[in-house]
């Protein structure tokens, strides 16, 4: 077999088939990567090869952010891949919020994956899952969702004509600029007396008992899909490598398949060196955090200390701990990732904070400010990023990338109340969750219907 599932568990490390639906290992019950025997593969003799495939961008697959890294993702072959034209996506300089983290001028990076068909950066990952999906002949796709996992899955199964969604929502936890996606895009709604995590657990019960296919990053495919952000961040710096990469944690696909890049772009020798990795909880929903700084938790070579995962969990249920974020795209307690996120930690050098409503929210306006929109969860790389400029634990001079993970119109709500006149609707949305105060706010101004009165403000 060149492609292949392998369990990540070093103490068993089984492979199955590439075309069994599979999200843990059925010998032990870890999680699963797909491997590729590359020796055995077509695979470029440098990135800058990737380079030649942006004058076929009248392929669909070619066109796709996704599918141009084809041959560093090759389980399925480039012509069944499933693409919306997602991985349009820009990586912007910007020397505002260089400023606001504290950061020299043209150090400092935005990745934008807001600009995904829909609005986060679901849509890799999607691209990968739902290909794998119809290669083994699924006809309904299911997730748990905090709202972009619903809205892209909807959106790739509505775009394939092959595949049916089904999407579990937490009671009360999705925002409306996601829900309206999932919706609109035909998925069939299931809101779950619960938060995400009751979600996750009701949607793998029902994969199991049903068949349905699963779609959340559990999926080894999907994290496949969301490898080819950092591609797209080492393509437009000219293939060069950045010094720290700063991501939001949540359920932590992300930073699971960076660090999954970065191991294969290593072996490959297509890159010498790797950058730093710094996931960023919010303070509401911080249990990598927690395992990882107070409780010393690592990956130690594939050997982790599962009773202490076993043992925070338990704890945090007897004391009925939830997550509870404005950033309510990693409002996640339980990350089915974990494991994977500690092998990226131990390989890029990692490190892990948390960081408050107030840090985000603020942080949220500084990159508004200047020029790019983001959901409340993308901010935490910026806060992140502050708090690790301020620690000197980031140098000033270090280029940093940070994710911007969603579209500001995700959760508009959000940016209405930090900006508003409204002290009702600002103590309702930020004020309950500990937001004090709005140092960037960009308020309204109320004026009379009088042009004498409007110019005054216009001066």
């Amino acid at each position: 077999m060149n492609v292949f599932q392998r369990c990540i568990n070093p103490q068993c490390r089984s492979t199955f088939d590439v075309g069994e639906i599979l999200h843990r290992c059925p010998t032990c019950g870890a999680l699963l990567d797909v491997e590729y025997d590359w020796d055995k593969l077509p695979t470029p003799k440098k990135l800058a090869d990737f380079e030649k495939y942006w004058s076929e961008r009248s392929n669909p697959q070619r066109f796709s952010g996704v599918w141009r890294f084809h041959e560093l993702l090759p389980f399925a072959p480039l012509d069944q891949c499933v693409t919306v034209g997602e991985g349009q996506t820009i990586l912007q300089r910007s020397n505002g919020v260089a400023e606001y983290v504290g950061a020299a001028a043209g150090s400092l990076y935005l990745q934008y994956e807001g600009m995904n068909p829909s609005g986060s950066f679901k849509d890799n990952g999607m691209a990968a899952g739902t290909t794998h999906g119809r290669l083994v002949g699924a006809t309904q796709a299911a997730c748990a969702s905090t709202g972009n996992t619903s809205a892209s899955l909807a959106l790739y199964c509505a775009a394939s004509k092959s595949m049916k969604s089904v999407v579990f929502v937490g009671s009360g936890k999705i925002a409306y600029g996601k829900l309206s996606q999932a919706l609109d895009y035909g998925a069939r709604t299931v809101q779950i007396q619960g938060d995400f995590d009751d979600a996750m657990a009701r949607v793998q019960e029902v994969s199991k008992k049903t068949g349905i296919y699963l779609l959340n990053s559990l999926n080894p495919f999907r994290l496949e899909g969301q490898k080819t952000i950092m591609f797209r961040v080492l393509e437009a710096l000219r293939w060069e490598v950045p010094d720290w990469i700063v991501v939001p944690g949540g359920n932590l696909g992300n930073s699971s398949s960076f660090g999954k890049a970065f191991i294969e772009l290593k072996k490959l020798g297509l890159i010498d060196r790797v950058p730093r990795l710094a996931v960023i909880n919010a303070a509401g929903a911080d249990t990598l955090d927690r395992l990882y700084n107070d409780e010393g938790l690592r990956w130690n070579g594939g050997n982790v200390d599962n009773a202490k995962i076993d043992a925070f969990y338990a704890q945090m249920d007897a004391e009925n701990r939830r997550a509870s974020t404005i950033a309510s795209a990693i409002e996640i307690n339980r990350p089915v990732n974990l494991t994977k996120c500690l092998r990226a930690l131990d390989f890029c050098d990692g490190v892990v904070r948390k960081v408050s409503e107030q840090e985000i929210v603020d942080a949220k306006a500084s990159v508004g400010a200047n020029g790019f929109g983001c959901e409340p969860a993308s901010a935490a790389s910026v806060a992140g990023a502050k708090k690790l400029v301020a620690e000197g634990v980031i140098g000033r001079d270090e280029r940093v990338v940070c994710i911007l993970t969603g579209h500001q119109l995700k959760d508009p709500n959000a940016t209405v109340a930090y900006h508003g006149a409204d002290p009702a609707f600002f103590e309702s949305v930020l004020g309950k969750r500990g937001v004090a105060t709005a140092p960037l706010a960009n308020r309204p101004v109320v004026v009379g219907n009088d042009i004498d009165a409007i110019l005054d403000v216009l001066r």
